[in-house]
């Protein structure tokens, strides 16, 4: 398949992007989430500067995706834990 022609709106501003037809509706969705968020942000603190507002938006979104992967982390290593200590209690079981 061919990639796709579009442009998202952010801040007020166009983007124009190839995408294959899986991500457009991917990006269309974050650009809407992305402007949703400037408004907020906007009423929030009161700033009108849009590059301000991109940057304060971009370290709430780092700082959101590090505490996941922080708690992603750990809830990889407590499976991993179980995990091992299930293949230990069958290792030890006899088979009849």
């Amino acid at each position: 398949m061919s990639d796709l022609s579009i442009k998202i709106r952010v801040a007020d501003r166009d983007y124009p992007m190839r995408v294959s037809p899986e991500d457009e509706e991917r990006l269309r969705l974050a650009g809407r989430l992305l402007n949703e968020r400037l408004k907020e942000f906007r009423e929030q603190y009161g700033i009108q500067d849009k590059q301000d507002l991109l940057a304060m938006i971009a370290l709430s979104t780092m700082a959101d995706r590090l505490k996941v992967s922080k708690e992603k982390d750990g809830t990889d290593a407590a499976l991993t834990e179980r995990l091992a200590r299930l293949d230990t209690l069958l290792s030890g079981m006899v088979l009849v």
